[in-house]
């Protein structure tokens, strides 16, 4: 059950997030001193949070230049129509590909936004033909390669 709705967070517990997500491997000794808590009630307002769905998953962030990961697209999608099973056919399509490193379903006239990252160009035409070209819920797309990697992260203001 996921309680994140009905969970209040208290001054540690946003404490112990501001730290985690700027590296989730800090030790739990070290975030329980910076925190003014023991370890084990650290370890116990982790572990609840993990429970009621505030923290959903532990993660690393891979430098994409490192894997030679040279193509970032940012790609609007427009389904043919926005009705239910046109939409969670896409939906479950973008959700099953890999390359697809995040995916939202938007207002504003398109109906998703899509970041993929490949290799190079020869595999990014490969992944828009599979994902958009060959799929009957896309009306149309527009790509936009991204030419620096700026800022990305997944880290979010806690007050």
């Amino acid at each position: 059950m996921n309680l994140s709705k009905t969970r209040t967070l208290d001054g540690f517990d946003r404490a112990i997030l501001r730290i985690l997500q700027r590296d989730n491997k800090t030790p739990q000794r070290a975030i329980a001193e910076r925190v003014n808590l023991s370890a084990a009630a650290v370890q116990r307002r982790i572990a609840a949070m993990e429970d009621a769905g505030i923290i959903e998953r532990n993660v690393a962030i891979v430098d994409t230049a490192a894997l030679r990961m040279t193509i970032t697209a940012i790609v609007e999608v427009q389904l043919t129509d926005e009705r239910l099973p046109t939409v969670d056919k896409a939906r479950a399509v973008f959700l099953d590909a890999p390359e697809v490193q995040q995916c939202y379903y938007v207002t504003g006239g398109i109906s998703f936004v899509l970041v993929i990252v490949s290799p190079d160009m020869v595999a990014y035409e490969a992944t828009t033909r599979r994902l958009f070209t060959h799929n009957d819920a896309v009306a149309s797309f527009r790509s936009l390669i991204a030419l620096d990697r700026i800022k990305t992260g997944a880290e979010i203001v806690i007050a």
